[in-house]
C-alpha cells in the first residue's frame, strides 16, 4: 500500500486513520507525521496524536519525525536532532506568542519568578517587558537570550542569571554551577518549557543537562507551570524533567489535541488554553 493510497475521499474517523497509520509503518517500516497528515487530510497535530495513541497500545514506537514498527532497530538507529534555539525560534511562532501572553498575565508586581530557558519562555519574557505595570519583579533565569531580552527593563525587573556551563545550541546554562544559586532561593512561580509533555511519561526534555536544571527549578518554586505549544502535547524525549502530578498547570494553544488534553486533565492537571489577545473577544 502507498502513502497515496491510504487517502480517503471521504474524513476517516480516528481509528480508521489509525488502523491505516498502523498498517503503513508495519509495511514501510518508517512514517512521517507529514505523510500521514497529507495522506488524511488532518493537522500534524492530530497525526502526532494518532501516532501517539498507537504507541500507548504498544503497537508502533514513536521516533524523531513518525514512527517504526515496536521491533525496529531504526529506532536507535535514527537518534533525535535537538533542534537549535533559532530553529526552534521559527516554528509555532503565534501560539507561542499567545502561550507567553497568557503566561505572564500569571505575574505580579513585588513577585520572583524563575523563567527557565526556551523560545516558548522568550516570549513570556517579551509579554512580561510589555506590561508596563508591573513593578519589582526578580526574574531569575539560565537563558542568555531571555536575560538580554528583559535587560532594558532594569530597574523595574531585576534579572538574575543563574550561572553555569554554556550550552551554544540553546544559549542556555547547565551544571556544573547552575543549581548552586538554585538551591538557595525560593520563588513563587517557575515557568518551564520542554519539548514534551505526555499523561504517561510526564514533562521531558531533549536533552539531560536542561532537563536536570529545569528539575532544580521546580524545586526552588512555590508553583509550577509548564509552557508548551500543541505540537509538544503527546511527545516523549530523553530527559524527564518530573510527572504530569508536579505540576500546577499546563499554558498550551486551542490547537492542542482534545484526546490527550482530557488523558491530562484525567490526571489531574490543570489546562490554560492561550487565545489571541489582539482579536476581540
Amino acid at each position: 500500500m502507498t502513502i497515496d493510497a491510504a487517502a480517503a475521499s471521504v474524513p476517516l474517523d480516528a481509528p480508521s486513520r489509525r488502523e491505516l497509520a498502523l498498517a503503513l509503518v508495519a509495511e514501510r517500516g518508517f512514517v512521517r507525521v507529514a505523510e500521514l497528515s497529507r495522506a488524511f487530510g488532518v493537522t500534524t497535530v492530530t497525526a502526532r496524536a494518532d501516532l501517539d495513541a498507537l504507541e500507548r497500545h504498544g503497537s508502533i514506537r514513536r521516533v524523531h519525525g513518525g514512527a517504526v514498527p515496536v521491533s525496529s532497530s531504526l529506532a536507535a538507529e535514527r537518534p533525535e536532532r535537538e533542534p537549535s534555539f533559532e530553529e526552534a525560534l521559527e516554528a509555532s511562532v503565534e501560539p507561542k506568542r499567545r502561550i507567553g501572553e497568557q503566561a505572564a498575565a500569571l505575574v505580579r508586581s513585588g513577585q520572583s519568578i524563575i523563567l527557565d530557558v526556551g523560545t516558548t519562555t522568550l516570549q513570556v519574557a517579551r509579554a512580561l517587558r510589555a506590561r508596563t505595570e508591573l513593578e519589582d519583579v526578580v526574574v531569575f533565569t539560565n537563558g542568555l537570550s531571555i536575560a538580554l531580552e528583559l535587560e532594558s527593563e532594569i530597574p523595574r525587573f531585576t534579572v538574575v542569571v543563574t550561572g553555569g556551563t554554556l550550552r551554544p545550541k540553546q544559549h542556555s546554562l547547565v551544571h556544573p554551577l547552575a543549581g548552586s544559586m538554585l538551591d538557595e532561593v525560593h520563588v513563587d512561580l517557575a515557568l518551564i518549557g520542554c519539548n514534551g509533555v505526555d499523561p504517561a511519561h510526564g514533562v521531558t526534555n531533549a536533552n539531560l543537562p536542561e532537563a536536570s536544571v529545569k528539575a532544580l527549578m521546580m524545586r526552588a518554586a512555590a508553583r509550577s507551570i509548564v509552557v508548551a505549544d500543541a505540537s509538544k502535547l503527546g511527545e516523549v524525549h530523553l530527559g524527564r524533567i518530573a510527572p504530569i502530578d508536579a505540576f500546577d498547570g499546563l499554558v498550551t494553544d486551542a490547537a492542542a489535541p482534545a484526546p490527550i488534553v482530557a488523558e491530562l486533565l484525567d490526571a489531574g492537571l490543570a489546562v490554560h488554553f492561550a487565545r489571541d489577545s489582539r482579536v476581540d473577544p
